[in-house]
């Protein structure tokens, strides 16, 4: 285990962007992480899903797409599609996903669709507090639920001082 976060720390890819949308293509939750305006984002995001989506469930989870390396996984009904460059490694980055879903479902116990849709505020501040302008901050699952495990309970304590008054 750690010798798979030193790896990961070693070889970090600079992700583009993350994705992840249902197997309906409905859009669930997109983080940027270079500059590109809305048009742009919309038809990438058009793009990608209907690409994604279009490809059998045997083949492989890499795609050369642009100048990018697309690098996706499908967990239940929920695809997660990250972008990062042509040089880097598709394995870690598959790696990045699978650690963000790991975390996912520790926070909420078995991660499905509805809580991304209900509870997206939560996601993102996940991937927030693991990856940091497309780079993976933390690798520890343990430090970064503790680091959520806090927001709450933080969060919670603002709650009960406001009611209060």
């Amino acid at each position: 285990m750690i010798l798979l976060q030193q790896l990961i720390e070693l070889f970090l890819p600079q992700m583009q962007f993350m994705l992840l949308f249902s197997r309906q293509g409905k859009l669930r939750l997109q983080k940027w992480y270079v500059p590109l305006s809305d048009k742009e984002r919309k038809k990438i995001s058009r793009d990608l899903v209907q690409t994604i989506l279009a490809r059998k469930p045997k083949m492989c989870s890499f795609l050369e797409w642009r100048d990018l390396k697309i690098v996706y996984k499908r967990y239940a009904s929920l695809y997660f599609c990250c972008a990062v460059e042509d040089q880097d490694n598709e394995l870690i980055t598959l790696e990045i996903i699978h650690r963000y879903v790991e975390l996912l479902d520790k926070y909420f116990g078995s991660v499905c669709e509805l809580d991304i849709i209900f509870n997206f505020e939560k996601a993102y501040f996940i991937l927030d507090e693991f990856l940091l302008g497309g780079e993976a901050q933390e690798t520890s699952k343990k430090n970064v639920l503790k680091a959520i495990e806090q927001a709450d309970l933080l969060q919670e304590v603002r709650a009960v001082f406001f009611i209060g008054r």
